[in-house]
């Protein structure tokens, strides 16, 4: 197993994964989001650097989502704000109590 370091230029971050053998430019892979779903990306670079120990080069991979992944996917949510969240909370408990109102008349 060879361990890569993925730098997602997507997210603006890095994570290591290992494989069998070295995905080449222009083909594609699919990388775990942070939702969650898994999502298509090329690799768009790929390059060794020498390690800070030895004779040995590590390799690196640059990735982007696929066009049409981007495409696909919802312009980000905005984060619900806590009140938001109390609001909803309430106004289940108030159906659930109605509903229990009714079952019981």
């Amino acid at each position: 197993m060879i361990e890569v370091e993925v730098q997602n230029e997507t997210h603006q971050n890095q994570q290591c994964i290992r494989f069998s053998a070295l995905p080449r430019i222009g083909e594609g892979l699919r990388l775990l989001e942070p939702d969650g779903f898994w999502t298509s990306y090329d690799i768009i670079d790929l390059w060794y650097q020498k390690a800070e120990f030895g004779d040995i080069w590590v390799p690196y991979i640059h990735v982007r989502m696929t066009p049409s992944e981007r495409a696909e996917k919802p312009e980000a949510t905005p984060v619900a704000c806590l009140d938001d969240h109390q609001d909803v909370i309430d106004q289940t408990k108030t159906i659930a109590r109605i509903l229990s109102d009714h079952e019981n008349s």
